[in-house]
């Protein structure tokens, strides 16, 4: 069986991709790969990341639109701006921001 990992990042944190200008807002969490083939395929094999690795659902922003994201975890890091996104949906989701993170809507939590 293979080993489980744990995800280093946690919903409403604010995390940074390392090969594309974006920032994000995780809102939810894969413990591993869970797309389609085909979009696994898309991705360029030089930069196609492993399956066995935490994906994250972000929204995303990089300057210039909003979208909703889905990465690994190895191509995320922490942001340490501080700041919040400019997203539209995070009020659907996130009931504020605060300390440099996103606070879950109570009925979203866990």
């Amino acid at each position: 069986m293979p080993e489980q990992r744990s995800a280093k990042f946690g919903i409403g944190q604010v995390v940074k991709h390392s090969l594309f200008e974006f920032r994000g807002v995780v809102f939810d969490v894969d413990p591993e790969f869970a797309n389609t083939e085909e979009w696994w395929q898309a991705i360029p094999e030089s930069v196609r990341p492993q399956k066995n690795q935490p994906f994250y659902h972000l929204l995303a922003t990089n300057g210039d639109s909003c979208y909703v994201a889905y990465a690994s975890e190895g191509n995320l890091c922490a942001d340490d701006t501080g700041q919040p996104l400019s997203h539209p949906q995070t009020s659907l989701i996130f009931d504020c921001f605060e300390n440099g993170r996103y606070k879950p809507k109570s009925r979203m939590a866990n």
